[in-house]
């Protein structure tokens, strides 16, 4: 078995949520960027997009944990403004940054490192690098349904291909 087949599958779902997260930004009227869905405490639409970008930082910090040496540089992604008002170019011009970041950081990672843990703001003793990138991947997976329900909500025909990527 390859020893890092499970970190390519991981990478791919990752791969597959920032395709569909950046084609759902990309369906965001211009006009409408400073929606809102009629619920208490809702984001406006741009913020919304903002947030995306901090769901992708997410990755690259637990990564970033693993190979602190080789991946030093990832500090300079904390300088990048996330959770603000965001236009959707802005949006998938960040988001091909943070997913070449993601990349960089998976081509250092073999299965047996997914064990590894990672000391967190939250867990001082670590946890397994696994449960935090799924963390990641929940959290993305999460404001790419929130914003596939904005843009539905905004009266843009959309449907379940435009959420997941469906396997022949």
């Amino acid at each position: 078995m390859d020893s890092n087949r499970l970190c390519a599958t991981l990478l791919a779902k990752i791969h597959e949520q920032i395709e569909r997260s950046e084609h759902l930004v990309q369906l965001v009227p211009a006009d409408r960027l400073d929606w809102t869905p009629p619920i208490s405490g809702a984001w406006p639409v741009e913020l919304l997009l903002g947030h995306l970008l901090e769901c992708l930082a997410g990755f690259c910090a637990a990564l970033s944990a693993v190979g602190p040496e080789r991946l030093a540089h990832f500090a300079e992604l904390r300088a990048l403004t996330v959770n603000h008002a965001c236009s959707p170019a802005e949006a998938v011009s960040r988001m091909a940054i943070y997913r070449a970041h993601i990349d960089e950081g998976f081509a250092l990672l073999t299965d047996s490192c997914l064990g590894q843990p990672v000391r967190t703001l939250f867990v001082k003793n670590g946890e397994p690098l696994l449960t935090l990138l799924l963390g990641n991947l929940e959290h993305l997976i999460n404001h790419k349904h929130q914003l596939f329900a904005y843009v539905k909500q905004m009266g843009v025909p959309v449907a379940t291909p435009d959420l997941y990527r469906f396997r022949a």
